[in-house]
């Protein structure tokens, strides 16, 4: 999903929950939706998934699109380390809610 299908979304839907995942220590961070029917797409650009640098970017992009909530969550760094398919901490309701 690119941001001009992320605007596109949010515009005709309003039952969706974006996530914006720290990665790595928080150096970078990435932007997930996960609609209705639990479908989870990532923000890309040219087909590659989006990093962001800072909060900072990932808010400005975010306000474009129409979004003002989101949530961080952290990805388990065992995980990334050995190469296993990304989860988040647990509970998921341990996220941090994110307003702008």
């Amino acid at each position: 999903m690119d941001l001009n299908d992320l605007r596109a979304f949010v515009a005709q839907h309003d039952n969706f929950e974006i996530r914006v995942i720290g990665h790595a220590g928080n150096r970078f961070y990435q932007v997930e939706l996960e609609d209705v029917e639990g479908q989870r797409h990532m923000l890309t650009s040219t087909g590659k998934p989006m990093l962001f640098r800072s909060l900072d970017d990932v808010y400005l992009e975010l306000k474009r699109a129409g979004v003002n909530r989101a949530y961080l969550v952290e990805q388990v760094p065992e995980d990334e380390m050995i190469g296993h398919r990304a989860r988040y901490r647990d509970p998921l309701n341990a996220r941090m809610p994110l307003v702008f």
